[in-house]
């Protein structure tokens, strides 16, 4: 995974977080977004997706 993915999905986990938490986004659809905020700061922290591997994809820059 590069660097701004991994960026780019911390950004989100933050404003899914925010939106949670300030309560503009409750409910059912308020926990899928923080459930997927908090996979979306995991899959940043370990530098992994495993969405990415079955389809072959790669967001880190060729050497």
């Amino acid at each position: 995974m590069g660097s701004t993915d991994r960026v780019i999905r911390v950004i989100l986990a933050i404003v899914f977080a925010l939106l949670y938490f300030t309560g503009t986004v409750s409910g059912t659809l308020g926990l899928v977004l923080l459930i997927l905020g908090a996979i979306f700061l995991l899959t940043s922290v370990v530098s992994f997706c495993p969405l990415y591997a079955p389809f072959g994809i790669s967001t880190c820059k060729k050497a």
